[in-house]
């Protein structure tokens, strides 16, 4: 049984009675360990398994609990527990319920957001203010659908009364948006859960328990989900002192009412550290000690041996700061993979990697732009998410944005005469159209539209007879559309001439390959790379160039790779679109933001940038409390040695930096700290 390995405040969560259980479990005290246990309690009680729902802040966490019960259990019982995020447990259940539901990333849905934005005539309304962008706008919306269950209006007007005038507009956008994902069957992150908990409104799925893992983390939608599954049974485990997603919509209040929402609630206690040695303990208590205490606490010391006590280092300049960083790691026999610099801003990483690459030092990078958020990928799997579903029109617009001229709804347009043209039939609409006359695609007059007021007049194809296109393309009824320029209907040959080599290939490697190596994707590189090796005086770099083309070159590489290991490629889309987020490339010293750095452990940590303006950092934080949280974080994933570092002075800014607060707090730096008001 897993409970033989539990020190006795985890034994006695682990086997508390069922009811609305809390489980305070503060870093480094074993909170995995404890929900293994508590499942296997529920099991050897003779609790149904798949009675049973773990959800986690990761599908990796959700993975790593379940091998750990199939060392007690034998596989088909443990198999029969329901686990995975909230999103991914959502979306096998809305599956089977709509298997032609498609996940969409959201880049993507920010892109029929903008589309529908797009024909909106802001201009003609001869506002008091300027409209919010429609990037910022679909933004909101989405914090809106984590962080409330009023009424968008209500709840944005509350933060921008200013913008009542133009209200009615942004309702319209937001209302036409969901009538779209509707109709072409699309779905956000956030849809799931809201279709979910609708659905469970009516359908009630009844479980014996229900697990949670990182409550701390859960935003008020996901806390309105778990009271809509109404379980037997609540078993939530969390930190309030580890709360650090409130620009994600997390809502602290979540974990912090939680014994005043549910009046039989017991509270447990996981305060037994077996992570960090004495001293770093110290400091972390000293500083998370000016937070409110919600639930008193104290970490205490589970481990034994040599103790360093945390160094403070101090330089003068920024950049000696990374390079003598990349000095003292390079002379440590701690291993690469096992050593963490970690940052407040994503900034502070770029002088880290470059000192660490200057000596010789492999790195990987979490926490900035993800591997799969690279412009380069993404367009590789909207090709993929194409062929696997193609009424995708997200992953067409996604593809035909490339193209010069053709912005969102221009694509948009596109992909609905590639419809018409294939009577309903995509590949049929690109391959082999039948020749018929544009569509109608004049909405309904609108004061608020903008880009149809008027009827098509159908262009000539003779404007593009110099281009000595093959007669497939040019006899295309798409090269009438008199928004059409020369250079899209480059595009639009490249795109054409793929769809045909693709044709009848089914493995997700060869589909993949043949794309990697095709004329349209090999012009998406260079376009990239020289947008990356441009200067900002316009001039194109050419080593940096060069560079960046190897760094495309090199991803699309490991995408393939990861393709490999896929026979079907509907199961590699979705791997990638549900998974990619928490795949990482390469090896060496790890560095991260301290939300990626959130849940590992290392035996030598630096935290660097310690100085007000950066850590804390007062334009991006939502409190000094939260920040406060951040720094308990970045400190406690330190086993061994943890080094705090700043710099007195940024040469390229000129500007002059003061200890952070938080360095005052851990009594690293005499006197207390005083915030200059400016």
């Amino acid at each position: 049984m897993p409970l033989t390995s539990l020190n006795a405040e985890q034994l006695s969560a682990a086997t508390a009675t069922l009811g609305h259980n809390l489980i305070i479990a503060s870093a480094g005290t074993g909170k995995t360990s404890t929900i293994v246990g508590r499942i296997g309690h529920l099991i050897h009680q003779g609790v149904d398994p798949s009675k049973i729902l773990l959800l986690t802040f990761t599908n990796k966490a959700a993975g790593e609990m379940i091998a750990r019960l199939e060392r007690y259990f034998p596989k088909k019982i443990v198999s029969q527990i329901e686990s995975g995020t909230f999103h991914a447990v959502s979306y096998r259940w809305l599956k089977e319920l709509h298997p032609t539901l498609a996940l969409k990333q959201p880049a993507e849905l920010k892109t029929l957001f903008r589309s529908i934005y797009e024909k909106r005539n802001f201009e003609r309304m001869n506002l008091p203010i300027a409209p919010f962008s429609a990037t910022y706008l679909y933004e909101m919306y989405s914090l809106y659908q984590n962080a409330s269950l009023e009424c968008f209006d209500s709840w944005f007007l509350e933060k921008y009364p200013e913008h009542e005038v133009v209200m009615d507009t942004y309702m319209d956008i937001t209302e036409e948006f969901e009538r779209e994902k509707q109709e072409y069957g699309f779905a956000s992150f956030n849809d799931l859960l809201l279709r979910m908990k609708r659905h469970l409104e009516e359908h009630q799925i009844l479980f014996e328990e229900v697990l949670v893992d990182e409550y701390q983390d859960t935003n008020t939608l996901q806390g309105a989900l778990i009271d809509t599954l109404k379980p037997r049974s609540l078993f939530c485990v969390g930190d309030y002192d580890q709360s650090i997603y409130a620009f994600n919509g997390a809502n602290i209040e979540n974990i912090a009412t939680y014994a005043k929402r549910y009046p039989d609630a017991r509270v447990f206690t996981l305060k037994t550290n077996y992570r960090s040695t004495a001293s770093i303990l110290s400091l972390a208590n000293r500083v998370i000690q000016r937070n409110e205490r919600i639930y008193p606490k104290k970490l205490e010391v589970g481990r034994v041996g040599k103790s360093y006590p945390p160094r403070l280092l101090i330089y003068a300049d920024l950049f000696e700061q990374y390079q003598a960083i990349a000095q003292s790691i390079k002379q440590t026999h701690t291993p690469n993979d096992a050593i963490a610099v970690i940052f407040r801003n994503n900034a502070s990483a770029d002088g880290i990697e470059a000192s660490l690459r200057e000596v010789g030092i492999p790195c990987k990078r979490k926490g900035g732009t993800s591997f799969f958020d690279a412009k380069e990928i993404k367009f590789l799997l909207d090709i993929l998410a194409l062929l696997v579903n193609p009424k995708d029109m997200m992953a067409f617009i996604h593809i035909f944005e490339y193209a010069s001229g053709v912005g969102s709804a221009l694509s948009k347009e596109f992909f609905q005469c590639f419809l018409h043209f294939g009577n309903g039939s995509f590949k049929q609409g690109v391959l082999s159209p039948q020749v018929l006359d544009l569509p109608k695609l004049n909405p309904n007059k609108n004061i608020q539209l903008g880009l149809f007021d008027d009827d098509h007049e159908i262009g000539s194809a003779a404007r593009f007879r110099h281009l000595e296109l093959p007669h497939e393309v040019y006899s295309h009824p798409l090269l009438k559309h008199p928004k059409l320029i020369q250079d899209g209907v480059k595009f639009f040959q490249d795109f054409y001439q793929l769809l045909r080599e693709l044709q009848g290939v089914e493995n997700p490697a060869s589909l993949l390959r043949k794309t990697i190596t095709s004329t349209l994707y090999r012009g998406i590189v260079e376009m990239l790379a020289s947008q990356r090796g441009r200067l900002k005086s316009g001039e194109v770099d050419e080593e940096k160039r060069k560079e960046a083309k190897e760094r495309i070159d090199r991803k699309a590489t490991l995408l393939l790779d990861l393709s490999k290991q896929y026979k079907e490629l509907r199961r590699f889309v979705n791997a990638m679109v549900l998974g990619g987020g928490e795949l990482s490339e390469g090896e060496g010293v790890n560095l991260l933001t301290v939300h990626a750095s959130k849940g590992l452990e290392f035996a030598e940590v630096y935290v660097v940038d310690l100085v007000d303006g950066r850590f804390p950092n007062r334009k991006m934080m939502s409190s000094v409390e939260e920040e406060r949280r951040l720094f308990y974080v970045a400190v406690t994933r330190a086993k061994d040695r943890l080094s705090l570092s700043l710099a007195k002075y940024d040469k390229v800014k000129k500007i002059d930096y003061k200890p952070s607060q938080f360095l005052h707090e851990a009594g690293l730096v005499k006197g207390e700290f005083v915030e200059e008001k400016g």
